[in-house]
């Protein structure tokens, strides 16, 4: 060992230990990376701040206002959802319209509105129309401050009438609250999958 010159040892031990199966470091996870692009757009942002005062504010400005739009978005759709379905046909029965308690009406009125390619409000009404037609079977109780939601924890069914149920509450939301297009297609599976729960009221 005393005649190898201590640069070609040095050389000698790097190569070997330069292999692949001598490479020890584990590959980064999800969360790492994710760290160090967080990083990096601190820094950029820090460096912009620093050389272009002006474009950072303006960046700042067009952030703030798009989390503005984005929390107003969210509220409105949150609201969307947890204003009760049957106001409209309150506000119908209130100037001469269709009934509240009448499903039969209310299952006329969506195909109607179908016909006029208004599928949404198709849906409302065929909804409104099965949740009557439920409370006339004694497996729920109907009130117009109620949301879709609630009937399904309510609704007297059995289990796969509960999973229909759920399903078209789902269905419900993303057509008339989220503004999901909705056709004929879309507005004849859902007075379909209605009539089906019908079908699954448990016994009293």
């Amino acid at each position: 060992m005393q005649g190898i010159p201590p640069d070609s040892l040095r050389r000698a031990v790097a190569e070997v230990f330069a292999r692949p199966e001598y490479r020890w470091a584990t590959g980064r996870s999800p969360l790492q990376w994710l760290l160090e692009q967080i990083g990096r757009l601190l820094d950029w942002l820090g460096t912009l701040q620093t050389a272009h005062p002006g474009g950072y504010r303006m960046l700042m400005v067009a952030l703030m206002v798009l989390l503005a739009g984005l929390v107003a978005h969210i509220g409105w759709v949150v609201w969307r959802i947890t204003r009760p379905t049957a106001r409209t046909p309150e506000r119908e029965a209130a100037t001469g319209g269709v009934r509240l308690e009448d499903a039969r009406a209310h299952r006329e009125r969506a195909e109607a509105l179908a016909r006029e390619g208004r599928y949404a409000e198709a849906i409302a009404h065929r909804f409104v129309a099965l949740v009557l037609a439920l409370e006339q079977r004694r497996a729920v109780v109907f009130h117009p401050s109620k949301t879709p939601a609630e009937y399904v924890n309510e609704a007297r069914l059995d289990p796969s009438g509960s999973a229909s149920l759920a399903a078209l509450v789902g269905r419900l939301y993303r057509h008339v609250f989220g503004a999901v297009p909705c056709a004929d297609r879309e507005y004849r599976d859902f007075a379909a999958a209605a009539d089906l729960v019908l079908q699954h009221v448990a016994p009293a």
